[in-house]
């Protein structure tokens, strides 16, 4: 399910204020990277991602991997940093950024 809108521009509001909770070196997704991801998703639905990569190409092309093998969606992009979205199956009121 895709993002309408109105909910983009919602969920830009709150990423506003939020830090990046993992970053993406050199190295790429390897394993304990993406289950950082995963994990940070699950917690909180809605996180940042810094891609400390300088080749741009490269950069949106791992934006766009992490996104697919996680089945999030990429709300926002600016410079090196990605805002994903993943719904929680079960949120936690005291950990979503979305429900605080």
């Amino acid at each position: 399910m895709s993002l309408t809108n109105v909910q983009k521009k919602q969920y830009r509001n709150i990423g506003h204020t939020l830090n990046p909770v993992v970053t993406v070196a050199g190295n790429g997704l390897t394993e304990s990277v993406l289950t950082e991801i995963d994990r940070a998703l699950e917690d909180h639905e809605l996180i940042k991602v810094r891609y400390s990569i300088t080749d741009r190409e490269a950069r949106y092309e791992l934006i766009e991997e992490t996104s697919k093998v996680l089945k999030a969606q990429i709300v926002q992009t600016i410079g090196k940093v990605a805002l994903l979205h993943r719904k929680a199956l079960e949120p936690n009121p005291k950990l979503s950024n979305l429900l605080r």
